[in-house]
């Protein structure tokens, strides 16, 4: 019999990227990239927050789940703010995990809650729509290149209990 703990470290796949952005200053728009460098400080050209919250990364399996809850059609991964769009890997299933980006290694650390701009990015109820969906703050273990369709590995697991 497996138990929960070996169940929940198995995943179907790795992970791929599939978006790059950053925000060259406090509340500017998302600038699209198709490749970046990845510091101890979050993204070359990003204005980030050094630490846990270095990088942000969302699930694009969300994406559209965010959108039908705010009564759009679709929405552009620029609106909702974070670094990095991956897609095939669970990053709920991954918190405290290191996982490689590219060359670089990355430790999800905790939940990146939606910010009140999101009312005005995506509308009346904006914010309740990414509640849940907006994607896991990352902090970098060691830097490197990432390229959009990099793949996305787990290195190590940070298995919590299961309460």
């Amino acid at each position: 019999m497996i138990n929960l703990k070996k169940l929940m470290s198995r995943h179907a796949q790795d992970g791929c990227l599939e978006w790059i952005g950053v925000r060259p200053e406090r509340h500017a728009d998302l600038l699209f990239l198709d490749e970046a460098e990845i510091t101890f400080g979050g993204l070359a050209g990003d204005h980030a927050r050094p630490g846990k919250r270095a990088v942000t990364l969302i699930q694009s399996e969300h994406i559209p789940v965010i959108a039908a809850l705010a009564g759009h059609g679709t929405v552009a991964p620029e609106t909702l703010r974070r670094n990095l769009v991956v897609s095939r890997l669970n990053l709920a299933a991954l918190r405290g995990a290191v996982i490689a980006v590219g060359s670089a290694h990355l430790h999800i650390s905790k939940i990146c809650a939606p910010c009140s701009r999101m009312e005005t990015a995506l509308g009346h109820g904006g914010y309740s729509a990414m509640r849940g969906h907006g994607g896991w703050c990352a902090e970098v273990i060691e830097p490197g290149h990432a390229k959009l369709g990099d793949p996305v590995r787990i290195l190590e697991h940070g298995l919590k209990s299961a309460s």
